[in-house]
């Protein structure tokens, strides 16, 4: 719980649906204001009697800030900690990623996902909820910022999407993230069926596969580390093209390589 309105609905509901609830708060100390932050959550607990738990985190200046901050978030954060991401948050997102270059995964984020029980819950619902109950909810004036590109896709290019489409584009989105998310299940399915590890196939019976097939079936091979975290998508890519004989080996993250010998695959 940051201690804006998002997170301020979220705790609402919980508590509106009955549930147990502790609330985490993260203070980065990236902001002059990041201690009244923390304050106010803790004084909202207080309020409503709920347990608040403060995570001190420091988050040095610099580049790829965001995605920085919200690694060292994850880290303290208890697993399965629910968080206020409403529709619009999903539809900014999907736009964010594709502006990135991704994938169906990129493209259908947050879908069944329990974390994020607020995801059919517009953003403006959810605030008028928060006022409804007589709560002022914190401001975070870096959501006000040009320099982060979400602030721009949520300030700027949804309300020209609006504009050019002549309706609310937000629910459309989210709709389609849910039809790439059935597409992306059905390819997880298919790459299932498939048990073999990565150095049990023949590169010639894989060169014969849709290409779709093979991405996948790579991606699910390549993941890194315990928690399996997937490769990106030019690391597929690269892998595509190990398995094609452009290149006997690529370098991939965590220190990674992937060659061909004799017609199969190694990863050291």
């Amino acid at each position: 719980m940051s201690g804006g309105p998002d997170s301020v609905g979220l705790l609402l509901l919980a508590l509106d649906a009955g549930l147990a609830v502790t609330v985490h708060h993260v203070d980065h100390h990236l902001r002059a204001t990041s201690g009244s932050d923390a304050r106010f959550v803790e004084e909202l607990g207080a309020s409503l009697g709920v347990a608040v738990v403060v995570h001190d985190v420091e988050v040095t200046p610099g580049p790829n800030l965001e995605a920085r901050a919200r690694a060292h978030r994850r880290g303290v954060l208890p697993p399965g900690t629910m968080t206020g991401h409403t529709m619009d948050d999903l539809a900014e997102t999907v736009l964010l990623n594709l502006l990135r270059g991704a994938g169906v995964d990129g493209l259908s984020p947050m879908v069944e996902d329990p974390t994020k029980p607020l995801r059919a819950v517009r953003r403006h619902d959810l605030h008028a909820l928060v006022t409804a109950r007589g709560i002022a909810a914190r401001h975070d004036e870096t959501n006000d910022s040009p320099a982060y590109w979400r602030n721009r896709v949520r300030h700027e290019l949804v309300p020209l999407a609006n504009n050019i489409a002549g309706r609310d584009v937000v629910p459309i989105i989210a709709r389609q993230a849910d039809l790439v998310y059935d597409e992306r299940r059905w390819l997880d399915e298919l790459a299932a069926l498939d048990g073999r590890a990565l150095d049990e196939v023949d590169c010639r019976e894989l060169r014969a596969w849709p290409r779709a097939r093979l991405r996948r079936w790579l991606r699910e091979r390549l993941a890194d580390g315990d928690e399996a975290h997937p490769p990106s998508a030019a690391e597929v890519e690269r892998a595509i093209r190990v398995v094609e004989g452009d290149v006997t080996a690529v370098e991939l993250s965590g220190g990674r390589r992937l060659s061909r010998r004799h017609q199969f695959l190694r990863l050291g």
